[in-house]
Formats: C-alpha cells, structure tokens, sequence
C-alpha cells in the first residue's frame, strides 16, 4: 500500500475543512499575521484608493466600500435625431403656352445660372400679331388729335351760336327782329351742342381705341415672353431639358432645377423633447460618409404628425462649397438647455427594490440611495443628474447595499 496518496488526501481534506468551517478563524489567523509587519501590509494596499484616518470601533458591523467625491457641472444637453438632407429649393419648370421646342436639349446634371435659357418655343403667328397690335396703336394715337380739334372746333362753334342767340333774342324785345330769325339763331345753338357730344365721343372713342390697342400689345409681349423659358434661379438640372422638335401645351415640363446653394437638414422630434429645442440653436449634420456640416435650426412644426407624433424639425446648413446633396442620410444633433450632471463610472448605477435606476450614496456613515436622470453616456463615464452639486457616490460595493445600512468608506484619490 502507497503511503503517499493516503498522506496527501488527508492534508487536502484538512485545508478544505478550515476554508469552509473555520473560515472565520483562518482569516483571524492571517490577519494577525499581516498585521505584525505593518510596513507590508501598508505597501500591499492599493495606492488609489486613501482609507479613512477614523478607526473603526470594535464591535460595530458595516460594509467596506469605495466611495468617489464628485461635483456637479454645466453640461449642455444634446439631442441626437436620425433625418435627412432636402435641397433648400427645387422647382419642375413648366411651359406656358403651346408651340414647338426649337432649342436643343442641356443635359441633367448641368450647372444653371438665373435667368438661362432653358427652352425656345417656335413663335408661329405671335410675331405678326404683335406688329398688327403695334400698327392699331399707332392709327389710334394718330386719330387722337383730329378728335380732339373737332372737340375744340365745337367748343367754338358753340360760343358763336349763343352770341348770335342772345343778339336776336334783344333785337326781337326791341322789335328790330323777327320771331324765325329768333328760331334759327335758337336752333343753330342746339345744333353747336350736339356737335359738341359728337366730337367728346369721338376723343372718347379713340382713348378706347388706344386702350384695347395697348392691351393687345401687352398680351401679344407676354407670349413673345412665354416662348422663351429661362431658369428662376441658379442651380443643377435633375434631367434634361425638352427635347427638339417636342410640342409643349401649358403645362407640359421643360426642366427640372435644383438649388444646392442652401441644403435642410429634416428630422422628427419626439414629444418629450420638442419643448427643449428652441428656433435658432445650434445644430450639426453627420453624413454616413463623415461629412459634418453647422447651422441652426430654422423650423420646428407646431403640429405633430398623426401616426408618430413627432415634430418636424428643420436646420438650414450653408452649402456654396456643394458638400451635400440632396437626400442623403444625416445624423442631426441639436443643442437645448443645458444643466448641472455629474460624470460617474457607468459600473456605480444600481437599481433599488422598486426597480428604479440610480446610486448610492454615502452619507453620514451610512448608505443612501438617491434616483438619477441618464443624460449622456460616453466612453469616459455616464452623465447623470438629480444630485446635489457635492455628492459622495458609491462606486465599489453598492450592489449588496440598502438605505441605511452603516458602511465604512475608502475614498478615491483625485
């Protein structure tokens, strides 16, 4: 028979035995052993974590824990949205009028400037129906004179025949005239008078003349106009432009123009969080690609949409360098109104018995916990709020405590 084994098994049961039941002796053991060389055991401990100077009184029970002295600081709030890019203007250029394209077709993606030419019409009769409107303004404008001399002829005309009137009307008191010679002078006036209306007709129907005349010739312009289609501002063509030969109707599409110049950046705020954003707060754009991009917030809707009950939001982003295009995907961060957090090791939050998120702690020697607002969480920590500017915080061993429990605290050297 093998001694050794037999010897070995009872040495192995005799260390299992005092580490499960005589536990509490055997770190008594130790602890006397490593406190009778205190500079050992005063190099063996961690240098980052300072032990109270209090002593612990014999006879008092409570939990070792680390304990992390923090102050509350300014932290602007950032909301974070998921959206799109949308060009600032873009406008589908339709013809006006009928008539066949004469000009020849630009190709999308063509830089445009304001007020190109776009598409030419074919005239047709325009042309002549203008020069025929011109000619009736100018023989009205010629008839204008003549009517107003014959206005002026009756004026005088009149002026005679109540001379000759009023002569025979004193001669007949007198009895130098006789009764037809009275008559003839009375109906030569009446027939003054009438001329006089005739020859005011006649200058007003050569203003008329001369109105519809001019109205023609502005209407006849105006389609001259409308044959030429230019663009309304300076941009980039999204397709080509009419072809030759292609007969346009009112209506009927020349162009497509986008303008890049200016770009808004689209996203959708949730309920909780549209009364934190203001118009004019800072906002930036980040492209799947990288791209950042600044600006302000512009529009915030005062109407929710019905079926997420969100709220747009629009920020305008400056983009004369061309940078971003329309509809592309962009991750929008807005400022709002920052507030007083506290940076914390992610690992220090713990939930209560109540489910609720938060930390605790250490006040008064003993352990207090206190429910937080998750703002941030970065890579560095996670900023809470709903402290006190100073507070104490648990970090290391808050899992195993409840309120009120008496606790001995190692602080964490700054």
């Amino acid at each position: 028979m093998r001694i050794f084994p037999v010897i070995t098994a009872i040495f192995v049961t005799g260390i299992l035995y005092f580490l499960i039941f005589e536990r509490g002796q055997l770190f008594e053991f130790a602890q006397i052993k490593l406190n009778s060389n205190p500079e050992q055991a005063e190099t063996s401990v961690d240098p980052v974590i300072k032990t109270l100077k209090e002593p612990v009184e014999e006879g008092n029970k409570g939990f070792t824990v680390v304990v992390k002295k923090s102050i509350a600081t300014q932290l602007d709030s950032v909301i974070v949205l998921r959206g799109r890019s949308e060009a600032a203007r873009q406008v589908i250029v339709k013809s006006e009028t009928t008539g066949l394209i004469t000009s020849k077709p630009i190709s999308k993606g063509t830089k445009i400037k304001s007020r190109q030419l776009l598409c030419e019409i074919d005239p047709g009769i325009r042309e002549s129906s203008f020069r025929d409107s011109l000619s009736k303004l100018r023989e009205a404008s010629a008839r204008t004179p003549e009517a107003n001399s014959r206005v002026n002829e009756a004026k005088a005309r009149i002026v005679e025949a109540e001379i000759n009137y009023l002569a025979a009307k004193k001669l007949k008191k007198g009895g130098y005239a006789s009764d037809s010679r009275l008559a003839s002078t009375q109906a030569l006036l009446q027939m003054a008078l009438a001329n006089f209306e005739t020859a005011k007709a006649g200058v007003e129907t050569a203003k008329a003349r001369i109105a519809s005349a001019t109205a023609n010739i502005t209407s006849a312009q105006k389609e001259l106009d409308r044959l030429k289609i230019l663009a309304p501002f300076e941009g980039y063509l999204e397709s080509d432009t009419a072809e030759i030969g292609s007969l346009m109707q009112p209506g009927s599409i020349c162009a497509t123009i986008v303008d890049l110049s200016s770009i808004k950046l689209v996203g959708f705020v949730p309920e909780n969080a549209v009364s934190k954003i203001k118009l004019g707060a800072q906002a930036s754009g980040r492209t799947v690609s990288g791209l950042i991009s600044k600006g302000r917030v512009s529009f915030i809707s005062k109407s929710a949409d019905q079926s997420t009950r969100t709220f747009r939001l629009e920020v305008e982003i400056d983009n004369t360098d061309g940078g971003l295009s329309d509809g592309q995907t962009v991750e929008i961060k807005v400022g709002s109104d920052g507030k007083k957090a506290h940076l914390i090791p992610s690992s220090a939050l713990t939930l209560n018995a109540n489910g609720y998120l938060g930390v605790m702690l250490f006040s008064k020697q003993k352990a207090k916990f206190v429910p937080i607002e998750l703002i941030r969480d970065t890579a560095s920590g996670v900023w809470v709020s709903g402290l006190d500017e100073q507070a104490d915080i648990i970090v290391v061993g808050q899992e195993y405590l409840t309120d009120e429990v008496k606790v001995f605290a190692s602080y964490l050297e700054e």
